[in-house]
């Protein structure tokens, strides 16, 4: 017993030792402007031990003898910074260093795609990131004009009511709010992925990050191909403002600006807005134009570092959209004196009245907690609305037959807390909780002339309104005695005045009046809760290969509900169109008809990647992903789609130069889609109505490669290739022909290419000419899974000029030419008009030239 008191004696001695010898080194990296680093490497020369900087910019190294010792900092975008320092426990032995931006080095390099600072080759995942500079550089502010930019990606905006989100083939852009999207769109880490909702200004922007593939894990359930993560700059501790203005052809204004105050040694204030407007590029012979942009958009971004282990930002938003209306123009009866090209006049009815008035904001508030050398919180609470209504002509056309709005209504809360563990040994990730609500509507209302109405339903009418199938002498009997109508006649609306006075069709509604004013409307509902928890990490197996595996789990309870009332005034058409109601278009039900259902899920990825030699990474992934169940709620009948399911496999390749002025990478990818969801708008006995589909297997296969070099200081390019072949199955998983057998994905090109230049010339010691021309191209695309013939774009590229002078880097005048060839091309075709057999079209952008002007204060 005495021996065995005399070695825990002797075994504490010595820990007492250990503990007077051994100090710990911690400190913070910030920028020039005080504002915290994360992700920022130091090593300890002498000892080859090394950290990263968690969100607060601190790192820590615990045990280290007392004693002199290099310490080497370095962070993508910086010049390296050295210091020698000595420990001791007579010393505080604590770093504060500030580091100085390099101008020769690349950009958007460093990303926390998977909710921690790293560079983006370190990322086993396919991941395109952009600056501000790049932003700025290419003067891209409005959503879609990232597709030029970013391999694998689509955005298409009908309008900012209407956008659709396109990565790898898998459209995200249904806006009944019982339909989750596929594609999540992200603002600082929330959610912002309701179709309604989802399109927002880009400026005063930290960087964009485009993560591809399933990503449910990281940014959950809507998750299902892909995430768009856009980071705001936030408020830093200096002064900093920007004004730039601008103006050009078709009305265009543009004002933004910001200005960043710090109001005292730990609260900061920054401020920052945009108004982004001009005139319709497509005339509207009925009055107005159509196609335009009327864009106000503010942020007001507070941080608060009570202490240095604890940081708090507060983030406002708000945007107000107001553009004229969207030129659906028909492509089958022309405006009078004109053709059927989409990109000349229209003459679509209301005039004026056509337009979006939309609204969108929110508040979100990030913390950021350190809680030991190891383990920090963070926490993100965010509560957001948007209200917008649109209205459009779906004929595209003068006649009075479809005049639709859609009033879209969301709100939703979320609150996601993230522990986050990091140190010196193998191994790194987070685990956490998070809880979503959301809570809207889509209201349909329509208007019409039953005279200009029976035209259009006036083919269904002569096939059989009941849709069975008619013997021969029956159907030759209809053909004779009902006359094919036409919607417009030399650039008229033909109103026709009465029902075929042919009773032994019509029986006593032969011959009656139809009526000039119908009004109707048909309200959608969605309701979800959504509880997760999630975990992610990272073991390095050896200073070569790491392993990432992540699991997240979901509860859902999701409510769909529909309410279509009969119409004030009977419309005469409902007799033959909705089985005898009141409604000509939407079959009614007779009350507000809701179905509530649970769900639980589960998505994962397990990913490695093996670092060949400090400058290139090579990895692969599999991961599951998943778009939650629908519930369809019908006036007939209630559907509970299954859920969408994709398996990813892919590999790739990252390289970033040593001196981080070149990247470049390449991937490879294939998808395996079970319940592939189509939805497309159906005119039959039932009424008009968007219906969501199972249309079952699916698979995708595509390659992409991207490069980036600052060659000089006033040197630099890029370039990507995008390429995908997305088609569905010749059968589903059950041995079934497949209706879509062998179609294309819609909104995806198989081809698609964009470069860019950036060059400057320096003429005296402080000015500057600069040239920025950019080019894309996009092989054909489809509009529909259907794969009509004409419902298509083909092949085409644009070319975009930027020509400029900058003084002293404070003064920038520059000139501008968007689509500087004026190609000729559209951005959508079908939509509503399709499913009665006339597509309308939407002409994309002409050339637009303008001017802008900067002025920097420092």
């Amino acid at each position: 017993m005495k021996t065995f008191f005399l070695a825990i004696l002797i075994l504490f001695s010595q820990q007492a030792l250990v503990a007077q010898s051994s100090v710990r080194l911690q400190g913070r990296i910030s920028d020039e402007t005080g504002a915290p680093l994360p992700g920022a490497l130091v090593q300890i020369q002498e000892l080859n031990k090394s950290a990263i900087t968690n969100p607060n910019g601190q790192f820590f190294f615990d045990q280290i003898d007392q004693g002199s010792y290099l310490i080497v900092v370095s962070f993508i975008g910086y010049q390296q910074f050295e210091t020698r320092i000595e420990l001791s426990n007579d010393r505080g032995n604590e770093l504060d260093i500030k580091l100085i931006p390099d101008a020769i080095q690349l950009e958007g390099l460093v990303v926390t795609s998977q909710r921690r600072s790293q560079l983006i080759k370190d990322v086993p995942i396919a991941v395109t990131s952009y600056g501000n500079e790049f932003l700025t550089r290419t003067n891209t502010f409005e959503f879609d004009a990232l597709s030029e930019f970013v391999p694998g990606l689509q955005i298409q905006l009908q309008s900012v009511n209407n956008p659709g989100f396109v990565v790898r083939g898998i459209t995200s852009d249904d806006g009944d709010s019982r339909v989750e999207p596929r594609v999540s769109v992200f603002q600082d880490g929330v959610s912002i992925s309701k179709s309604r909702g989802s399109v927002v200004e880009l400026f005063d922007m930290e960087r964009v990050e485009v993560l591809k593939g399933p990503q449910g894990t990281l940014f959950g359930r809507g998750a299902q191909i892909g995430a768009i993560h856009l980071i705001q700059n936030k408020a830093k501790n200096s002064f900093s403002s920007q004004v730039r203005l601008g103006a050009g052809d078709f009305g265009q204004r543009l004002a933004t600006g910001h200005v960043n105050v710090p109001l005292s040694d730990n609260f900061f204030l920054r401020v920052a807005g945009i108004y982004n407007g001009r005139e319709g590029y497509i005339e509207n012979l009925s009055g107005g134009t159509l196609n335009g942009k009327d864009t106000k958009a503010g942020r007001v971004a507070m941080k608060y570092l009570p202490g240095k282990n604890t940081a708090i930002d507060f983030i406002f938003n708000y945007q107000q959209d107001t553009p004229p209306g969207t030129a659906f123009k028909s492509g089958t009866y022309a405006p009078l004196g004109g053709d059927l090209s989409p990109n000349t006049f229209a003459d679509m009815e209301r005039g004026r009245a056509l337009g979006v008035d939309r609204s969108v904001w929110g508040a979100t508030l990030l913390v950021n907690q350190t809680l030991s050398s190891t383990w920090d919180l963070s926490s993100i609470t965010a509560y957001r609305e948007f209200d917008s209504f649109e209205s459009f002509d779906s004929d595209g056309t003068v006649a009075p037959a479809l005049f639709l709005g859609e009033e879209a209504i969301g709100k939703q809360f979320s609150q996601e807390l993230r522990f986050n563990f990091a140190n010196e040994s193998r191994f790194r990730g987070f685990t956490g909780l998070s809880f979503f609500y959301e809570d809207g509507f889509q209201r349909l209302p329509y208007e019409g002339d039953e005279r200009s109405l029976y035209t259009l339903f006036t083919p269904f009418i002569r096939e059989g309104i009941s849709g069975a199938p008619l013997p021969v002498p029956v159907k030759e009997f209809l053909l004779t005695a009902i006359p094919f109508e036409p919607l417009v006649i030399n650039g008229q609306p033909n109103l026709v005045a009465n029902i075929p006075n042919v009773p032994d069709i019509f029986g006593p509604l032969a011959g009656a009046p139809l009526k000039p004013n119908h009004r109707e409307v048909s309200t959608n509902f969605g309701r979800n809760y959504a509880y997760e928890v999630f975990a992610d990490g990272t073991y390095d197996l050896s200073s070569k290969l790491s392993v990432t595996a992540g699991l997240r789990g979901t509860y859902e309870r999701i409510s769909g509900a529909l309410d279509t009332p009969e119409a004030e005034e009977r419309g005469t058409l409902g007799f033959i169109l909705t089985g005898g109601s009141a409604n000509n278009i939407f079959t009614p039900t007779n009350g507000k008809l809701e179905t509530t259902e649970e769900f639980f899920s589960a998505v994962g990825r397990l990913a490695v990647d093996y670092k060949m030699n400090p400058n290139t990474t090579f990895f692969g992934n599999i991961a599951r992903g998943r778009r939650p169940n629908v519930v369809q709620v019908l006036a007939t009948e209630t559907n509970v789609l299954n859920a969408e399911t994709v398996w990813s496999y892919e590999a790739g390749m990252k390289t970033l130069s040593s001196d981080d002025r070149l990247s470049f990478d390449v991937n490879a990818y294939y998808y395996d889609y079970s319940n592939f969801q189509t939805s497309i708008a159906v005119a039959d006995q039932d009424g008009l109505r968007i219906d969501t589909r199972d249309e079952g297997a699916s698979t995708a296969l595509g390659f992409e490669t991207a490069l980036r070099y600052a060659v000089l200081k006033n040197l630099s390019f890029f370039a990507n290739y995008g390429f995908i072949d997305a088609t569905f199955d010749e059968e589903d998983a059950e041995g079934n022909a497949q209706n879509l057998a062998g179609n294309s994905f819609r909104l995806t090109p198989k081809h698609s290419v964009s470069a860019g230049l950036d060059f400057g010339l320096p003429v005296s010691e402080k000015s500057l000419i600069y040239f920025r021309p950019t080019y894309s191209y996009k092989s054909r695309v489809f509009f529909e899974e259907t794969n009509l013939p004409g419902i298509e774009q083909g092949a085409y590229g644009m070319l975009n000029l930027r020509l400029g002078v900058n003084f002293a880097q404070k003064y920038d005048f520059m000139l501008f030419a968007n689509n500087a060839l004026d190609e000729e091309f559209i951005i959508d075709a079908g939509n509503t008009g399709g499913a009665f057999g006339i597509p309308t079209f939407i002409a994309g952008p002409p050339r637009m030239i303008g001017a802008q002007f900067t002025v920097n204060f420092r």
